[in-house]
């Protein structure tokens, strides 16, 4: 079950986050190969964040963490995608948009 967790500091009121939900969900199901119904997105906003020393610009990090069918092409489409889907929705520039990508059916050794 991939799992993306995304904080933020930009302000969600006023956005239509469905969206975010909707289209990160299909994205990471695309790439990944894994049904839609086992995609979990959280996204918090309002988060602290400084990046490149600077708190007020728009910034994002995200992890993503999956039980196989990560490689390194795959991670690149994962950071590609989600960040043009963030640029999209909330004005985050993908220069300010920083995505972990973790199997952890590689970390651990095993395929549960």
């Amino acid at each position: 079950m991939p799992c993306l967790y995304i904080s933020t500091n930009v302000n969600l009121d006023g956005f239509d986050t469905d969206s975010i939900f909707s289209e990160a969900t299909k994205a990471i199901s695309s790439i990944t190969g894994k049904p839609e119904d086992y995609v979990m997105v959280l996204l918090k906003g309002s988060v602290p964040i400084s990046f490149g020393r600077s708190t007020s610009e728009p910034a994002a990090y995200g992890e993503l963490v999956a039980m196989g069918g990560i490689n390194k092409p795959v991670k690149r489409q994962l950071i590609a995608t989600l960040g043009t889907i963030m640029e999209a929705k909330l004005s985050i520039p993908k220069t300010r948009f920083f995505l972990k990508v973790v199997d952890v059916s590689t970390a651990t050794g095993s395929k549960l």
